[in-house]
């Protein structure tokens, strides 16, 4: 490295408040945080280097999660996100964010109390006041929203607790996707509606996903990159890496977009440009898919 670009970099990082943190200098975009490291550690230091949950969680708010817990499958498969993770991030939301209550939410696709038990999410979050595991299986529980800005979605049914919670964070666990290739914050947001069938049958899938996207605004995202189910997703079994790695960003395309270069998936390395949806999302508006105008910061924790 030469040392003007050493001594940029260095600086930035300084800037960023972060010391051993490597930063990319003069880029203006959106914050995008890489750590390293234990899954607690480096979710709270991802969280910390975006702005800290204070930025996003304010005292007395609800707060709902929504982490990946649809499938009856042990944290092993890499098919939901880890307890690990769910824990750290409830646990930073009441206690730094001082939040009323947190809801972990999913729509699950087995019974959720299967789920959340297989997963181990159940008994990550025991024993937290304030955090409530909700998986809601009655279409009462849903509320029919137009998508204004939607291009094949014109309508749907999202869960009245995602409608009444004063702060949405996804946190959705790195893995493959028979249909959309991969899945992480944006595709995830299908937990949270009524009826996914019609987005496989009736409608173009990922233009679907870039849709529902405009109408559910997400505070945070923080992919869990702990492990990746790298081929078999999205609900394994299938070939798992481990990664030891958290991407957070309050951009839902950047986050997503950094996600799907941390591991090549299928045995192939991708771009972001190349995941349909992603790209989708970013023409709609909704993020900044272009890594070079990103802040990108980078740190190892232990």
């Amino acid at each position: 490295m030469k040392r003007r670009t050493f001594l940029k970099t260095t600086a930035a990082a300084v800037a960023a408040g972060a010391i051993g943190t490597r930063a990319r200098a003069g880029a203006k975009g959106p914050r995008v945080a890489v750590v390293r490291g234990p899954a607690a550690k480096a979710l709270e230091r991802a969280v910390a280097l975006v702005g800290g949950i204070s930025a996003f969680v304010k005292p007395g708010q609800q707060v709902l999660v929504k982490p990946n817990a649809s499938f009856s499958a042990g944290p092993e498969v890499g098919a939901t996100t880890s307890p690990e993770v769910v824990r750290a991030m409830v646990e930073l939301c009441l206690t730094e964010g001082r939040a009323k209550q947190v809801i972990v939410f999913d729509h699950t696709l087995r019974p959720p109390e299967t789920c959340f038990e297989k997963s181990g999410i159940k008994a990550a979050c025991a024993g937290l006041e304030g955090c409530h595991l909700v998986g809601v299986e009655d279409e009462r529980f849903f509320v029919e929203t137009p998508v204004p800005r939607g291009q094949v979605l014109g309508k749907t049914a999202i869960a009245k607790d995602v409608l009444e919670a004063d702060v949405l964070i996804s946190l959705p666990t790195a893995k493959s996707h028979s249909a959309t290739g991969v899945s992480f914050g944006l595709k995830g947001l299908m937990g949270l509606i009524w009826d996914r069938k019609t987005f496989h049958r009736d409608l173009d899938l990922n233009e679907a996903v870039a849709d529902l996207a405009t109408v559910i605004p997400t505070r945070l995202t923080v992919v869990d990159g702990t492990r990746a189910l790298v081929r078999g997703g999205p609900g394994g079994p299938g070939e798992t890496v481990r990664l030891d790695t958290i991407v957070a960003s309050t951009d839902p395309v950047a986050a997503d977009a950094r996600a799907v270069t941390l591991t090549p998936w299928y045995g192939r390395k991708f771009k972001a440009g190349q995941v349909k949806h992603i790209r989708a999302a970013a023409a709609r508006g909704l993020g900044e898919i272009d890594p070079d105008r990103w802040q990108l910061l980078e740190e190892d924790v232990s």
